[in-house]
């Protein structure tokens, strides 16, 4: 693994259509991936559902066959929600290397395990595929991307010391959130000795547009400092953290990123303690003082995903317009999942009466409606 720990996530690429996400600008993305290689760069990450199946290709006309092989690094991953049987993967597999235009892949990643993708993992064999791949000389390295809890992150690797990578998503608001767990799936990662990658460092773009007050705070202690450095600063800070992505979408985030990570320097302690205050700031403009212990859920007739939108609705209070678009998406894929609608609240206040917190879950239901539903 190269000492550069900036690599280039090729999921949110420059589009020439922004309502089609196929419409990837190859001019502008060649011009951003000869940034990132002529400053020493070298590792690209993509997968198959990124840009609609479009990601692997982009890689492989701007950056495969405009550079020798040595000149980078590539990670794609088995994204085992597009495989329907185990007899699928090795032609998903070789689907892959050809639209990425290599021979074999530097790094590849079981795609998002959590409970039931692991399970399906499991099932179809797909660890041991890895492996096959990597005895052939098709893959050199094997690991998992985790979307779960810590302890279920500690079982797998418990059961399969071969993993040799494990990428978290990281960022400094989220390192203690109870449902993402980072802290304590970077604790498991270091207790089992693996390295890290880390994904969402700036949250979905979230850290890079701070609230007025947060980024004042970020502003005077470094004035000439981007919000979205912060956090890939924060990421790659951590010691057992060996490359941080960042999904750039246009030649000034290249620049930018390229201007604090060509020369690396880890936060200093009074930098930390910006940083603690400024997502103090951030936090404190939840709403919504939802634990997400889920005993609301298990009584609700309507199967409404509380604790989810209310996730939602504190995170269109600490981020505003920037994040109500995609909460909404979000919202929308709950419903398509079979979870009740905020607005189908029959008022039963069965959720209200198991509730810990004592909240006013019907009222903050309303909230929900007005956020997300309209």
């Amino acid at each position: 693994m190269t000492d550069k720990k900036l690599a280039f996530g090729l999921m949110r690429l420059p589009l020439k259509d922004a309502s089609d996400v196929t419409s990837i600008d190859y001019e502008v993305l060649c011009g951003m991936a000869d940034s990132f290689i002529n400053a020493g760069f070298t590792y690209f990450d993509t997968a198959a559902p990124y840009h609609a199946k479009t990601s692997e290709t982009a890689f492989r006309e701007c950056v495969a066959r405009r550079y020798p092989r040595e000149a980078f690094t590539v990670t794609d991953k088995l994204t085992l929600s597009m495989i329907d049987t185990a007899d699928d993967i090795p032609g998903f597999f070789d689907a892959q290397l050809a639209r990425c235009g290599v021979d074999y892949f530097d790094y590849y990643l079981l795609h998002a395990l959590n409970r039931d993708s692991y399970q399906k993992a499991k099932n179809f064999g797909a660890f041991a595929f890895a492996a096959e791949k990597k005895a052939e000389g098709k893959v050199r390295h094997i690991g998992f991307s985790f979307h779960d809890n810590a302890a279920l992150l500690d079982e797998i690797l418990t059961n399969h010391p071969e993993v040799e990578y494990v990428q978290l998503q990281i960022n400094y608001l989220d390192w203690e959130d109870p449902d993402i767990q980072s802290k304590d799936c970077y604790e498991v990662c270091v207790k089992h000795k693996k390295p890290v990658l880390v994904m969402e460092p700036v949250k979905g773009g979230l850290l890079a547009g701070l609230p007025g007050d947060a980024a004042m705070l970020l502003k005077e202690a470094a004035p000439g400092m981007s919000a979205a450095s912060w956090a890939i600063r924060y990421a790659a800070s951590l010691d057992n953290v060996c490359m941080v992505l960042s999904g750039m979408s246009t030649p000034e985030q290249v620049k930018d990123n390229l201007s604090y990570m060509t020369d690396f320097t880890p936060l200093s302690d009074s930098e930390m303690k910006v940083l603690a205050q400024a997502a103090e700031v951030i936090r404190s403009k939840e709403t919504i003082p939802c634990t997400a212990c889920r005993y609301c859920v298990e009584s609700c007739p309507q199967k409404i995903a509380i604790p989810e939108y209310f996730k939602l609705c504190n995170n269109i209070s600490k981020f505003g317009d920037t994040y109500s678009g995609n909460a909404k998406r979000t919202y929308d894929h709950h419903v398509s999942q079979g979870h009740g609608k905020a607005s189908e609240c029959i008022g039963c206040r069965q959720c209200e009466s198991h509730c810990p917190q004592h909240l006013p879950v019907t009222a903050y239901l309303k909230d929900a409606v007005r956020l997300l539903e309209v």
